[in-house]
């Protein structure tokens, strides 16, 4: 291949993995919607479009495969293309938890189980990946860094709202309603705590996909786990 063509392929294959971060970032806005809002047709939209995330997360995979095989590449561009394999991964897997939102807003019963702010976490959530797929269509390695400190803050909402599910379900008690109202308040309160585990995976991946981007751009492991 020559070596403006080669040169060609990678520009695309950043563009194409910048689309399919913008892609999986549309899916998370409209699992949220549903998770917040009880926006019923966004989840089953994100839903319906989990096919089309996993083959563009296929299809850009085979491409990686394919300038590892046929063209070797060395140096800088080994650690692009292989931080770019590495952030697909990422972005296919914050794909599958927006289906997990949107299927737990589909599933929930009872949305007064508690009064924790699920809306908030989704906001914060949503702009760190944002973020990091901006930072990885920029090459801004500052970015990167200050993605790291954004997740720690992430981490403590998660944990405050985790502690506010378990405290408003133990204020809340077993009512009079009867066993099987019961049952129903603990299925929505599970679904509350996963919602929240899910959130907090969701920015993990967008400190992964910081973390591949500055490893790119800086041979640096810093952010890597």
């Amino acid at each position: 291949m020559p070596r403006d063509t080669y040169q060609a392929a990678l520009d695309d294959l950043r563009a194409d993995v910048v689309a399919m971060g913008e892609l999986v970032l549309s899916r998370l806005d409209d699992a949220l919607a549903a998770l917040t809002d009880g926006d019923e047709a966004a989840a089953r939209a994100v839903v319906d479009g989990d096919d089309e995330v996993n083959d563009r997360y296929l299809a850009l995979e085979a491409d990686c495969v394919d300038l590892f095989a046929l063209q070797q590449p060395v140096a800088g561009d080994l650690r692009f293309v292989a931080s770019s394999f590495k952030v697909l991964t990422d972005l296919e897997r914050v794909g599958d938890l927006a289906v997990n939102l949107a299927t737990y807003a589909l599933d929930t019963r009872d949305d007064h189980v508690s009064d924790v702010d699920l809306g908030g976490i989704g906001v914060a959530v949503r702009d760190l990946f944002a973020d990091a797929v901006e930072a990885y269509a920029d090459g801004d390695p500052d970015a990167c860094r200050e993605l790291a400190a954004r997740d720690d803050e992430v981490d403590a909402l998660c944990q405050q709202a985790g502690e506010r599910i378990v405290r408003d379900l133990v204020e809340r008690g077993g009512g009079d309603d009867g066993p099987w109202a019961v049952e129903a308040v603990l299925d929505d309160v599970s679904r509350l705590l996963l919602s929240v585990r899910d959130l907090e995976r969701i920015a993990d991946h967008g400190v992964n996909v910081a973390a591949r981007t500055l490893y790119d751009i800086e041979s640096d492991p810093e952010l890597v786990y």
